[in-house]
């Protein structure tokens, strides 16, 4: 099993994951696939209304945070919201709402970093969200949905250094 080398010992390790698996995988199946594609195409028309159901989720949550303070349970509730937004932004046709949101998500996602997360980056997170959606700006190309999901990355970037 080990096989000298000239500065040190090489030693094999077994391949136990198989094992922990179960064996080999079983084929995909391309039917599901396409019967799933099926169902969620047949949702999407009602995709615009729940994305827009999920910015008003995120706005209360941060006019909730205005009186009860981001570190409180509306500044968790705000990161949740965010958190929800970062999965369902590109399955709603919003990847651009998905990139916004993994932002906020990083400001946001435990206590230590809510207590210090200075509010008008938050603002500008949410903001641009609620102008995404409201503008239908859906893709990360768009000339200003660009330029806005850089800023608001360094800014994010600039705080998360400081700590």
């Amino acid at each position: 099993m080990a096989h000298p080398a000239k500065n040190g010992e090489l030693i094999k390790v077994p391949n136990t994951l198989k094992v922990k698996i179960g064996g080999q995988m079983a084929k995909v199946d391309m039917a599901a696939i396409a019967k799933a594609e099926a169902a969620l195409a047949s949702l999407s028309s009602n995709f615009d209304d729940w994305i827009s159901d999920e910015v008003t989720k995120l706005e209360a949550a941060r006019r909730q945070v205005g009186e009860d303070k981001l570190s409180g349970l509306a500044g968790k509730q705000l990161f949740n919201c965010a958190h929800d937004l970062k999965g369902l932004g590109t399955t709603y046709g919003f990847p651009i709402v998905t990139q916004i949101a993994d932002s906020l998500s990083k400001i946001t996602q435990t206590q230590e970093l809510r207590e210090q997360a200075p509010l008008f980056l938050v603002d500008a997170h949410v903001d641009t969200i609620r102008a995404a959606v409201k503008s239908n700006i859906r893709n990360v190309d768009h000339p200003v949905g660009k330029i806005l999901i850089a800023e608001l990355r360094n800014k994010t970037q600039d705080f998360l250094d400081t700590l």
